[in-house]
């Protein structure tokens, strides 16, 4: 390989592993991929993770990524990470953090987000401000539950980060952040594209404790410090992206935004299942997290918290491989096993109900996988509403739903979503999207390229085209009746 090839490196932090792509500025080709799990902890509603650890797993997936791809490191010209949005990050001195990061499915700030909402004007004044009505998962309901917990800790507290936020920091020693990410925070107001002083006047949270705000996800915040390239081992010239969420990130991944395609579908099967589009429009809906994209465009997003991870574990109590599932037939399963965020039932358990004794395991199994895409999909139905477009209207139905994530490599998982959606598919042939669009960053904090733009002409979107399946109604409406009669006596 030639020395003189520019390659970058995109880093996708997520909530139980670090993958770092190593990839050709110039072509888009992905060179290698280095991998590194991380440790979750947490019982009862709670959801943890060292951010040392992150950094570490960073560090390794990284070198892997490098040595794989035969590269020099004098060829590395940029870096990003894209995180998981939402965790909170508490750094003490010296830049430590002073606890385990609360991530975004830990659910025990359910009541503080339910007290936030209820003030300000109310969840149509959260949805105006910041495009976000404050639920669990969202950042000032996990600093409010730290302030009313652990007070000690929100007190000795000299800076407040995002996970992507603490790794870019640890890369490049500035703290900065991007509107993308930040919009997931409920106290970044996308309607002023900064922080909102009253917010943080309600949650007690010093601005002087967060990060600069950066324009854009890709620009550049500075060279790697000397400490990083030392653990990295690579120059010190390589530019550092701001970098973004992971939602944000695998957008530009496909190419969604001001430079590419807008209002285009996306649905994604990971431990969550989030539904997304890159849209000019702000939307403000109260069931949908309003956030802002990492190019100046918006990327409205409806997230479950119950996807793969849960269909996994009714398998695994079923004692059957996920593959092995078929229709639930009269069996619906509401796979609410972390309670739920849209909807927005976080105390909620899994239901099913229609057994007999002649039930199929595997039917059973199948109703777990139906459960889960349909309230995936009725996210996306909700989102597309709220960006004024009507979802069965045939321009709006028949424009294809993009599959990414680890369900979308699944049969059944694949099935399923074509039945109950009725929609073409396209499958993306790159698994790692999310590190392909933090290298997308990467590239244009290297060369000022827009990221957007960049991703579209390496086509990380392109994959298998799959024809729409006539819609299942018998299932989509027996599964909204059980969802209906059990909220919320059954679900709260």
């Amino acid at each position: 390989m030639p020395a003189s090839r520019s390659v970058v490196i995109g880093v996708d932090s997520s909530t139980q592993s670090t993958k770092a792509v190593a990839v050709d500025a110039d072509t888009g080709a992905l060179l290698a991929v280095g991998r590194a799990p991380h440790t979750v902890t947490g019982t009862a509603g709670a959801r943890e993770g060292d951010p040392g650890e992150w950094w570490t797993a960073l560090v390794t997936a990284v070198r892997s990524a490098v040595r794989d791809a035969g590269v020099p490191a004098a060829s590395v010209a940029g870096i990003a990470v894209a995180g998981q949005q939402h965790g909170l990050v508490t750094l003490g001195a010296g830049g430590r953090p002073l606890r385990p990061a609360l991530l975004w499915n830990d659910t025990r700030s359910a009541p503080q987000a339910a007290a936030l909402a209820a003030r300000l004007g109310g969840p149509e004044a959260w949805t105006a401000r910041t495009g976000s009505v404050p639920v669990a998962s969202m950042t000032a309901a996990k600093w409010q539950w730290l302030r009313e917990h652990e007070p000690e800790r929100a007190d000795a507290a000299t800076g407040v980060r995002l996970p992507h936020d603490h790794l870019t920091e640890r890369l490049s020693g500035i703290a900065v952040t991007d509107p993308g990410d930040a919009s997931g925070t409920c106290w970044y107001g996308t309607a002023t594209g900064a922080y909102d002083p009253e917010v943080l006047d309600l949650i007690g949270l010093d601005p002087a404790l967060l990060p600069a705000l950066a324009p854009t996800g890709a620009t550049r915040v500075g060279p790697l410090a000397p400490a990083a390239a030392e653990a990295l081992g690579l120059p010190r010239t390589v530019a550092v992206a701001a970098g973004t969420g992971d939602n944000m990130a695998a957008a530009v991944g496909l190419g969604l935004g001001g430079a590419g395609l807008l209002d285009h579908p996306v649905v994604s099967l990971g431990t969550s299942g989030t539904v997304f589009a890159a849209t000019r429009a702000r939307p403000a809906a109260p069931g949908l997290a309003g956030f802002a994209a990492t190019d100046g465009t918006y990327l409205p997003l409806g997230c479950t918290l119950n996807c793969t991870l849960a269909v996994d574990r009714f398998a695994a109590l079923l004692g059957l491989d996920r593959e092995d599932a078929a229709p639930g037939g009269g069996v619906v399963v509401l796979p609410y096993l972390d309670g739920e965020r849209t909807p927005d039932l976080p105390h909620a358990a899994g239901l099913v109900t229609g057994l007999r004794h002649g039930t199929d395991p595997r039917a059973v199994l199948g109703a777990a996988y139906e459960g889960a895409a349909f309230t995936v999909l009725r996210a996306l139905d909700e989102l597309l509403a709220a960006c004024g477009l009507d979802p069965a209207a045939p321009d709006v139905r028949d424009r294809p739903l993009r599959l990414i994530g680890g369900g979308a490599r699944g049969r059944a998982w694949t099935d399923t979503v074509r039945r109950l959606s009725g929609r073409p598919l396209v499958v993306p042939a790159a698994a790692e999207l999310v590190a392909l669009g933090a290298a997308a960053l990467a590239a244009g904090a290297a060369t000022g390229s827009d990221p957007v733009a960049l991703a579209a002409a390496w086509d990380t979107g392109a994959g298998r085209d799959l024809p729409p399946l006539p819609r299942d109604e018998e299932t989509w409406d027996r599964i909204a009746g059980v969802l209906t009669a059990a909220t919320p006596t059954l679900l709260s």
